[in-house]
C-alpha cells in the first residue's frame, strides 16, 4: 500500500500534473496547427 502523502503534497502533486497537461495540451496544438498549414501549403501549390 502506498504512503499517505499530505495535503501539500498532493496538492503540488495536482499542481506538476495540471502544468504538464497544458504543456501538452500546446504542444498538440502546435502541431496540428503545423499539419494545417503544410497540408494547405501543398494544396496551394500542387
Amino acid at each position: 500500500m502506498p504512503p499517505m502523502l499530505s495535503r501539500d503534497e498532493s496538492e503540488a502533486i495536482a499542481r506538476r500534473r495540471r502544468i504538464r497537461n497544458r504543456a501538452m495540451l500546446v504542444a498538440l496544438l502546435a502541431l496540428s496547427a503545423l499539419f494545417y498549414a503544410i497540408t494547405l501549403a501543398k494544396m496551394a501549390h500542387p
